[in-house]
């Protein structure tokens, strides 16, 4: 797992550049680093060393270098396709994974990625053509970000190295910021920066002549297959164990996440590593999933190592995890992750964790809506639509969302697990926004699944941007924060291909969520953890806000100067006031807004 930076060379000290763009992702990498600079381009490099220890370092070259690589990430097939690049005539200088995409790319040109199972993004510069190629894995587990002002080109795994270039302007992309008030995360494919995008999931470029052109290589796919369930269950199970044995391939100690639920105690179950970690806050067992995973743990007989985080802590972290970020991130879990992340560090370099279960196997309650509203349903949608449009303009009571979600299709209500400002809403405290509702966003998802069922949309919908925005970002910018390699053995090409052919009824029903993953999961892992509840980290957000101390200092950000460019500070406080008095549970927006805020300070006040 490492870091990586480039650019066009058009200054007199790129050396000195590069060096310090390389340094601000240090964190990525602190093993060893590289660096390759002529007159045109500069590429850097940093290094955690996971495999092959010796010879990995990084950028990397084909036999007459004439193609220059840098690269982030786990190829888990690289000996396969090691073996096919040896039979072509290739020659190796190194034993890792790396080497592959260079020699791949050399053999098969674009069509490589559509060869690779792992979680990547690279760029390779080929010195005869002068043009450069990059690409992301299918789901977007590894960051790439470019940005052009010009004649310069950039890329990198983290913005925040393109801070350190001369002729980076750093200004704020206003009009994401309204988008992010209802997806909690950067939705788009533009970022907070101006001039700054992030390659989509899936997605492959080239750049040439000033002019970048963008691909697709793979789209999810979902068509189900005839089979029993039991048929099902059981190639879970064989595919599972498979991809976890591909993901624990490493020359350094593996460990596994541990919370509650079925997850990731099916990957630490099936993984056998020898230590888990866990973290949790005070507040009883709605909060804190420490003692579950020690009595799991001892039932698989490995060892937890676990940490209770204090409100104080999390604050004062905040900031820093947001820097880390770099755009901001609402979902509350992701501090959380950041610690346990912090605390695997002191014992191993690799985690295996559960991310992407719930999208590929329909683990999310709220995917059972449309099998569990039928009733409501057979109302004539125009009626519908008027009772939620009047129900859209009422105080918030428990059991007007639902009426609101129902008066249309699953695409007019449905935008991923986290829905926190409506336009509505959102016209109310901002000081600028334009009049594109969430759902916008979303149709061309909607518009390549328009022939699936409403809970594979949603499904659909959730892999292309929650999975990549909120849960993949937040993994790998806590796990790189604190220099961990995490990986994701759902999130599996393999496993994909077969999440893809399970019928939906043996995914989701009126009641159960993951059905078919819950039955093969039960094969492995203690009865009390195969139908548990998931909770993931639960944070005690709504309780620490109505807290004096907490509140002040929530209240001094809604009313800071800064603040005050972007907000109606009035309607923000008022919104706080409203929670704190136990009118109306407002955590979440006050997060989001009080998340960007914070976010803000650190990028553009602090530096």
């Amino acid at each position: 797992m490492c870091g990586y930076v480039g650019f066009t060379n058009n200054i007199d000290n790129a050396e000195r550049v590069l060096e310090d763009m390389k340094d601000s992702i240090r964190h990525r990498g602190p093993d060893a680093d590289g660096s390759f600079v002529n007159e045109k381009v500069a590429m850097g490099f940093r290094r955690l060393s996971i495999i092959d220890l010796k010879d990995g370092d990084q950028p990397l070259y084909n036999e007459d270098k004439s193609l220059v690589l840098t690269f982030n990430g786990e190829i888990y097939n690289f000996k396969e396709l090691r073996e096919q690049l040896v039979s072509a005539g290739h020659t190796f200088a190194t034993k890792g994974d790396s080497e592959v995409l260079v020699h791949g790319y050399e053999e098969w040109g674009s069509d490589l990625v559509k060869k690779l199972r792992g979680m990547f993004s690279f760029v390779i510069y080929d010195q005869n053509k002068d043009e450069f190629f990059g690409a992301r894995d299918m789901f977007g587990i590894k960051p790439l970000y470019y940005a052009i002002f010009d004649d310069l080109f950039m890329f990198g795994s983290e913005i925040k190295s393109f801070l350190f270039h001369p002729g980076f302007k750093k200004s704020l992309n206003r009009k994401i910021l309204e988008h992010y008030l209802s997806f909690q995360y950067s939705p788009l494919s533009e970022t907070f920066f101006e001039n700054v995008y992030k390659l989509p999931p899936a997605h492959s470029f080239i750049y040439k002549n000033g002019k970048m052109t963008t691909t697709r290589y793979w789209r999810p796919e979902f068509a189900a297959k005839d089979g029993s369930f039991s048929d099902y269950t059981d190639k879970i199970e064989a595919a599972m164990k498979e991809s976890v044995n591909a993901h624990k391939i490493a020359d350094v100690e593996v460990g596994s996440f541990l919370s509650s639920g079925i997850d990731s105690s099916y990957i630490a179950c099936l993984a056998q590593v020898d230590k888990t970690f866990t973290v949790g806050f005070a507040g009883g067992e709605k909060y804190n999933e420490i003692s579950f995973a020690k009595d799991f743990s001892k039932v698989i007989k490995v060892e937890n190592i676990a940490k209770e985080i204090t409100s104080e802590e999390y604050f004062e972290n905040f900031g820093n995890i947001q820097y880390h970020m770099d755009e901001p991130l609402a979902d509350p879990a992701a501090i959380a992750l950041y610690f346990v992340s912090k605390v695997a560090s002191e014992s191993v370099k690799v985690v295996l964790s559960g991310e992407g279960a719930d999208e590929l196997f329909g683990g999310y309650k709220v995917y059972r809506e449309p099998l569990t509203a039928t009733k409501y349903n057979k109302i004539p949608l125009p009626v519908r639509y008027v009772i939620g449009t009047v129900a859209s303009w009422l105080p918030e009571l428990r059991g007007l969302n639902f009426l609101v979600r129902r008066k249309g299709h699953v695409s007019d209500w449905f935008i991923g697990n986290a829905n926190i400002f409506s336009l509505k809403e959102r016209k109310k405290v901002l000081k600028e926004h334009g009049e594109k509702p969430a759902t916008a966003v979303c149709k061309p998802f909607y518009d390549e699944a328009a022939n699936l069922d409403d809970v594979t949309k949603m499904q659909y919908l959730d892999i292309n941007m929650w999975l990549m925005g909120d849960i993949l970002l937040k993994a790998d910018k806590t796990s790189m924060a604190n220099s961990l390699e995490l990986r994701v053995p759902f999130l599996d090409r393999e496993v994909m291909k077969l999440a893809q052919a399970v019928p939906t009824k043996f995914r989701v029903d009126s009641v159960n969520t993951k059905k078919a993953l819950r039955a093969a999961a039960a094969r492995s892992i203690p009865e009390f953890t195969a139908n548990k509840e998931k909770l993931g980290f639960p944070v005690p957000i709504r309780e620490w806000i109505k807290e004096e101390k907490y509140y002040n200092i929530i209240k001094a950000e809604f009313e800071s100067e800064y603040a005050a460019e972007f907000f109606k500070c009035n309607k923000l406080v008022k919104m706080l006031d409203k929670h704190r008095a136990g009118k109306a549970d407002l955590s979440r927006k006050i997060w989001t807004v009080y998340t960007f805020l914070v976010w803000y300070q650190e990028f553009f006040v602090k530096r």
